[in-house]
This record gives structure tokens, sequence and C-alpha cells, in this order.
């Protein structure tokens, strides 16, 4: 049995139109999820693989993720990679704007440039970047995203990204 705090925003969205989203998990990772509404708190129990398991897909929907994006988690070729922007921004609400608005970018171009890129799904949500994809893209992702919050400048993060893929796709 493990416990997950999720916030209470994206309650909602774990359980879905009538719990339909709920026991789709329940159903994908053959385990029983328990909700506390009020304190967003989620109790899963099953076996300890399957608890395992439902984990990831748990912490991905209460990071901002879509659960049909949340649940490609099910599959043992992907992952999910949780980057906190206030690691690299300090205590400057400021600097964390910033950092935020340049991974974002303008009208969420640069979002979707690493995600197409590199064949994962980004969610900006809070103080963190979430990534869910292959184990290979995510690991270029989180370069890129890296490079990013540490000020380096798109287009060749872009570039790098780009050329990192295709050497990847050689192999």
């Amino acid at each position: 049995m493990a416990e997950i705090k999720i916030p209470k925003a994206r309650v909602a969205v774990l359980l879905g139109v009538k719990g339909k989203t709920k026991r789709r998990i329940e159903i994908i990772t053959n385990t029983k999820l328990k909700i506390n509404s009020k304190e967003g708190e989620v109790e899963i129990s099953g076996e300890p693989f399957e608890v395992y398991q439902a984990e990831p897909i748990l912490k991905a929907i209460a990071r901002g993720f879509n659960p049909d994006t949340a649940l490609c988690l099910g599959y043992e070729e992907n992952c999910f990679e949780l980057i906190d922007i206030k690691h690299y921004s300090g205590n400057s609400k400021k600097k964390f704007s910033r950092m935020k608005s340049r991974l974002i970018g303008a009208k969420g171009k640069c979002r979707k440039t690493i995600e197409q890129i590199a064949g994962v799904k980004l969610s900006i949500y809070g103080k963190t970047v979430g990534i869910i994809g292959k184990i290979e893209d995510v690991h270029l992702a989180r370069i890129a995203v890296l490079d990013i919050l540490n000020g380096a400048p798109h287009g060749p993060v872009y570039k790098n990204l780009e050329e990192r893929v295709s050497k990847l796709e050689q192999k």
C-alpha cells in the first residue's frame, strides 16, 4: 500500500466523469484507489509491483498531465521525469517567472518544439516540469529543458536536440 498527495485541483481530473478515469487506472494497474477529495490524498492498494506501477501514473496526473498521456506509463518502455524549476531559479520570483516563461515560449512554441523533436509530452505545472515518453527520448528532452533553464538560447538548444535525436535513431 502506498499513499500519494495530489493537488486538490487535480482530484477531479483523477476521478474523471463518473469515476471513469479512476476505474481505468485501477483496471490497467490491477490496484484499488481510495481518494480523499478534501485532503487530496490517494491510497493505492494491491500487489507491491502493481502499486509501484500505479504511482508514476498518479504522480503524472497530479503534475498536470492528461490522464490518457499518464496512462502510457503503464508500458515498460515509458518513463516519467520531474524537474523542479525552483531548484534552478532559487528564491527569486522574477527569475522563476522568467524561466517558466522561457520553457513555455510564445504561444507554447518552446514546449511544443521540444515535444515534437524529442517525441515526448511536457507539462509545466506549478513549480515543476514533467516529461513523459520513451526512456531515451525523456533523457534527451531533459537535457534540452535543463539547457533552457540554464539560460541557453532556444535555437541552439533545438539544434542540439535534433542532432542527438538523429544520432539515437541511427543506432
